[in-house]
């Protein structure tokens, strides 16, 4: 639930900061951003005062442009990394199967069970499903979404059984 605050404040970081770049954008021109040695370094002091309205008046445009295109690209990578990091939980993002390898040993299915993946996910199998007699260390794992509904099943690299599983971490 801390990404899903954290994903939240994102969002609400990125709209303030949106708003404040184009306030100010909008309300400072080039002579009050440079010093005045800056300003007529790079010939500015040369333009009529129409010329450098029409100066400011682009850069103002392309500054809330590229602002905006930022932001954007900002909200898109918070949001697939927010579905990424919370797959399994929530019924949202990809249904690309999960492909890790259960950290340490493994010994079979038995309900109750949880498997910490070489990820950090932390899987507890829901249902019984018996994989007597496997003992394996550090075995491949694929967990897929079923397709109806939020399951999730577990299944080990060599084996048919699939055991449904819930993320818990």
């Amino acid at each position: 639930m801390n990404t899903i605050r954290l994903f939240l404040f994102s969002l609400l970081f990125t709209v303030a900061l949106d708003a404040s770049a184009q306030e100010s954008a909008t309300q400072r021109d080039l002579q009050q951003a440079m010093t005045e040695a800056e300003f007529k370094a790079a010939g500015l002091d040369k333009l009529s005062a129409t010329e450098l309205a029409a100066l400011n008046a682009w850069l103002q445009r392309k500054v809330i442009q590229e602002t905006e295109v930022a932001v954007a690209a900002a909200k898109e990578t918070t949001r697939k990394e927010v579905q990424q990091e919370n797959r399994g939980f929530f019924d949202f993002g990809s249904k690309e199967p999960i492909e890790s390898s259960i950290a340490g040993e493994f010994a079979g299915f038995a309900k109750g069970r949880q498997y910490t993946l070489a990820n950090g996910q932390v899987w507890e199998q829901v249902e019984p499903a018996s994989l007597a007699g496997v003992r394996k260390s550090n075995p491949a794992v694929v967990i897929k979404p079923s397709v109806i509904g939020n399951r999730w099943f577990m299944r080990i690299e060599g084996y048919n059984t699939a055991a449904p599983v819930r993320r818990i971490k």
